[in-house]
């Protein structure tokens, strides 16, 4: 073999060699990007399998709850908002349970009664107004925001007075249609016409989307000062902020017994709700918040559910793999 073809009969082995050499290298990180992903995978599976018995042990626990004091539900114990550390074989959980109907229930501007279709609630939507006014809205903004909230839940595509049908959600770049149904959460809240992300943080806090259309069940007993506003939106001609307030100062160590103790209040003499305002004050909770944070080895995983407990056993019925928006 002449000079140069060795010379070339070298290059052409060098090439092959770099050649399988990159190859190699490739599977090698293909290899490894697969052994993280199922290691990652197994890690969130094992998550998932650690917060499935987190939920067990808080809906226990609100069963023990209950079961105490079968009539009402108080802040004794402490529970209310509190965080758990749980200590995994491989992490930790982070467990936290409030009561989760002290809010305005948004699916409450609409009534129904299967099968009648839903429509508006006059009640629900002066009590989601008054809320909105209280923390700052002008009053146009809040009944425009009302109204369409109205229009977004019931049955119809006629615009209530004020609302938004889909007529009003069709026209920008992303055109899509109103729901037509309950909020599943609050989030959704964002897709409604007249919601800017000023008002939705604003507002957040102090909503929830329940899987009822009715009045928002603020237990009285568990209700802090600083949320007084949501005792004044339920008489927002009557009651303001200040008077509900008053009123949480003088619940006794124990809780009020039955709501008939909370109207007989001095600060509501002479008022005379109308019956369904009459029956909004509780004193037991249905609705449990529950929020839960796993850490498994490098694997973090978020859990925000919603528990029923209005009988035992208390129950999950809505569960998200991330945080509450």
């Amino acid at each position: 073999m002449k000079r140069g073809q060795e010379g070339a009969a070298l290059l052409s082995v060098l090439l092959l060699v770099a050649v399988l050499g990159g190859i190699a290298a490739a599977s090698f990180d293909r290899m490894r990007l697969a052994t993280n992903l199922e290691f990652n995978a197994a890690a969130l599976e094992q998550a998932r399998n650690f917060a499935v018995a987190g939920e067990l042990l808080a809906t226990t626990r609100i069963d023990d709850l209950m079961q105490r004091d079968p009539g009402r539900t108080t802040l004794a114990g402490d529970w209310n908002g509190r965080t758990t550390v749980l200590p995994l074989p491989v992490g930790e959980a982070r467990v936290t349970v409030r009561d989760g109907g002290n809010c305005f229930n948004l699916n409450s501007v609409v009534m129904n009664d299967p099968p009648s279709p839903r429509v508006i609630r006059p009640r629900g939507v002066q009590q989601f107004e008054a809320l909105m006014v209280s923390l700052g809205l002008l009053g146009g903004d809040a009944r425009r925001v009302a109204m369409a909230t109205v229009d977004w839940i019931d049955t119809d595509t006629v615009p209530v007075p004020g609302g938004v049908e889909d007529e009003g959600y069709d026209g920008g770049e992303d055109p899509y249609r109103t729901g037509n149904t309950l909020l599943a959460e609050v989030s959704e809240l964002r897709a409604i016409a007249g919601v800017t992300p000023e008002i939705y943080e604003l507002l957040r806090p102090w909503v929830c989307a329940l899987p009822t259309t009715a009045l928002s069940p603020i237990n009285i007993n568990t209700l802090a000062p600083e949320q007084a506003r949501l005792i004044a939106m339920m008489m927002p001609n009557d009651l303001d902020q200040n008077r509900a307030q008053g009123m949480l100062a003088q619940r006794p160590e124990a809780g009020w017994n039955g709501s008939y103790d909370f109207w007989r209040l001095p600060a509501l003499q002479g008022l005379v709700p109308m019956a369904d305002v009459l029956e909004q004050p509780q004193v037991r909770t249905r609705w449990y918040q529950l929020d839960m944070q796993l850490r498994v080895g490098e694997a973090e995983l978020h859990e925000t559910a919603l528990i029923d407990a209005s009988r035992p056993p208390a129950r999950v019925v809505a569960r998200r793999w991330t945080a509450d928006e």
